[in-house]
């Protein structure tokens, strides 16, 4: 067994990228304070080929050198808007037939493999501390969460967001 090249990998370039069809699911950061975790989604985002990524509040923008450092090139990929606030976002996408869904812990929430997504389709993932302002959340579709069990009650943001859009890109990926 070896590590496979470059060349072997056959990625797209970042023009390729901008021209091939995308999943349709919207990344929806609500005043995500890291810009490794900005960054990261970037990179998640690229690899799984997101129509956008949207940027709220307080959420940092390209091109910044802390969002580079993690998302190695994928703000050269990836679109992306910015609105000062998320409820203003969440208005535009649902607009633009979006079904919202927000990921988060809530008394309604359901678990992410008995979740059902009709695309196209806006994540909202909240900020490190608070996670999803409350407005916010009562502006989604419905909110789900990802089952765990240890010790901890919540996943990283970037990490929650590569799980959840994994799940989304299996069941899509056939029509892709």
């Amino acid at each position: 067994m070896r590590k496979l090249t470059m060349d072997e990998l056959g990625r797209l370039t970042a023009k390729q990228f901008k021209e091939a069809k995308k999943m349709p699911v919207i990344i929806v950061l609500d005043n995500i304070r890291s810009l490794s975790n900005i960054g990261s989604v970037f990179r998640t985002a690229d690899a799984f080929r997101v129509e956008c990524i949207v940027l709220c509040g307080i959420s940092a923008q390209p091109p910044h050198r802390e969002i580079h450092k993690t998302a190695l090139g994928a703000t050269e990929s990836v679109d992306w808007k910015y609105y000062p606030s998320t409820a203003e976002a969440i208005v535009d996408l649902k607009k633009h037939g979006y079904q919202v869904v927000g990921v988060e812990q809530t008394n309604g929430s359901k678990m992410l493999h008995e979740a059902k997504f009709n695309l196209p389709l806006a994540l909202v993932f909240g900020n490190e501390v608070d996670g999803i302002d409350e407005n916010v959340i009562g502006m989604c579709n419905f909110c789900t969460e990802i089952p765990q069990a240890g010790t901890k009650h919540s996943l990283n943001v970037a990490v929650c967001a590569g799980v959840v859009i994994w799940h989304i890109y299996s069941q899509y990926q056939y029509n892709m």
